[in-house]
């Protein structure tokens, strides 16, 4: 039985189609796939080279080159080949499914799945980026674009009815045996090394030597190490939190955002090592001469709200990665600020895709920069991961406004105090643009200035309005009673 429905499916370029994950017959397969990403992440360890040293035990590795790619999975069932992702996105028909098919073919297999990274083998020498794979195969622009993509296989995750995922050592000299010949789908570059010198030997030929994204070393006992540089980034510092109990008078972390190309501030996360205590303390002090008013608030692990300050200080930060995509394929949506000068306040605009920083670390105060788009460039993440949206202006981000369906008002005197309950229908007309809106949202307020509580509410979304105009009637007839005058 075929796994894939072709007719769900959009030709691109010659044989090379792509679609999304509703044209698989089994649904099951795309979980299994997530599944996979899952575990590998949580199974891997991120070091850079001076942690290195001391995280990763003595013992013999499989030492890899690290492919700047997308994570995939390739699935074989009875002759038929294609590639799907995390996220959903299947491909088939490139030169590489195909040999992958002739390659499964004669290996005496009825179904197979094998983890890799599907990556862009570039015309001009220089190591593939993720932003490539992103480019070509999503829009190819010609056969000899799709033919670029190639398949660099690291695991077997599924042969016919064995799980094989955790016998690494073993499988890699399968991967060999099956795919070391091949030209666009072959095993990822694996030496055999001991402890972390070789580990760290390699990580010098290959990331300082050639420019290699990183190493992975795999141990059937130890586990998975990801050795990268880090990366060095320009951030704009948003608001801050102070320390808790004999923490107290000191910093406890800083929130970061880049700058977008048109000027809004789109928060990236936080950075709280790095930091001296005297540095600590001295920041706070600094740090709450610049408090400004937000109508946006977020708050820290701790529960403490980040008190915002005005636009000014840069921070410049290491991390040890960049990640712009969850285990399920998901983007990682932050949100958008935007700095009314007029007003001095931040004001919330919407979330967008961004990516999360892994390990942030302070270097130091940027005194020589300002907050501005060329200091505190976006590029500097779009040119590490792909950012979906990432060129969008800010007249594209605001959602549109709500509209007001249904209003109700009624009062009611007692105690010479006056209470009120409003019930209040209104559209988002945001829910397309973004998923942290519902359509419909009909809401209670119920305020009584005699109750130990005064102010009561009750709210109820929903993406069908005919559900809400239902609830509408049972609220009103609920709390319109006798004695309420309805203004």
């Amino acid at each position: 039985m075929t796994l894939l429905d072709h007719s769900l499916l959009k030709q691109k370029v010659g044989n090379y189609l792509t679609g999304k994950a509703d044209a698989l017959t089994d649904q099951a397969l795309l979980q299994r796939v997530r599944m996979r990403r899952r575990q590998l992440g949580q199974m891997t360890i991120a070091v850079d080279r001076d942690s290195a040293k001391r995280k990763i035990p003595a013992g013999d590795y499989h030492i890899s080159r690290k492919i700047d790619g997308e994570f995939t999975c390739l699935v074989y069932s009875e002759g038929e080949v294609f590639t799907i992702n995390p996220g959903g996105t299947i491909r088939t028909g490139a030169p590489f499914h195909d040999e992958a098919k002739a390659t499964l073919d004669a290996a005496d297999v009825t179904f197979a799945v094998l983890g890799g990274e599907l990556y862009v083998n570039r015309a001009d020498g220089q190591r593939p980026r993720v932003h490539d794979v992103v480019r070509v195969a999503r829009a190819p622009e010609d056969e000899d674009a799709v033919a670029s993509l190639q398949f660099g296989v690291f695991n077997i995750y599924e042969w016919d009815e064995e799980e094989r995922s955790t016998r690494y050592v073993d499988l890699f000299d399968r991967i060999e045996a099956l795919f070391g010949s091949g030209k666009r789908v072959h095993p990822v570059e694996t030496i055999v090394g001991d402890g972390h010198k070789a580990v760290l030997k390699q990580f010098k030929a290959w990331v300082d030597g050639e420019g290699a994204e990183g190493v992975v070393a795999r141990n059937d006992t130890a586990g998975v190490f990801k050795v990268k540089p880090r990366h060095t980034i320009d951030l704009a510092a948003v608001g801050f939190t102070e320390g808790l109990d004999d923490r107290s008078g000191m910093l406890h972390d800083i929130m970061l955002a880049v700058i977008r190309n048109d000027g809004t501030y789109h928060i990236i996360g936080r950075v709280g090592g790095g930091f001296s205590d005297d540095q600590r303390a001295s920041m706070l002090k600094m740090l709450e001469e610049h408090v400004v008013d937000s109508d946006y608030a977020e708050v820290n692990s701790d529960r403490v709200a980040y008190r915002m300050i005005r636009p000014g200080i840069v921070l410049e930060i290491s991390c040890l990665d960049i990640i712009a995509r969850t285990s399920r394929g998901n983007t990682i949506d932050k949100m958008v600020l935007e700095w009314n000068e007029e007003e001095s306040t931040w004001e919330g605009v919407r979330r967008l895709p961004l990516c999360s920083i892994i390990s942030p670390q302070f270097l130091r105060l940027r005194e020589d920069k300002t907050c501005s788009v060329d200091d505190i460039r976006f590029a500097q993440l779009t040119d590490i991961v792909d950012i979906p949206s990432a060129d969008i202006i800010s007249e594209e981000l605001r959602l549109p406004a709500s509209e007001i369906l249904q209003r109700s008002v009624a009062t009611k005197v007692m105690k010479d105090a006056t209470m009120v309950r409003k019930l209040l229908l209104w559209k988002t007309n945001k829910e397309e643009q973004s998923g942290d809106y519902p359509a419909y949202v009909l809401h209670l307020t119920d305020y009584s200035p005699n109750r130990k509580d005064p102010m009561k509410h009750e709210v109820r979304v929903s993406s069908s309005l005919e559900q809400l105009e239902d609830y509408w009637k049972v609220w009103k007839k609920k709390y319109f009673v006798s004695g309420w005058n309805v203004l």
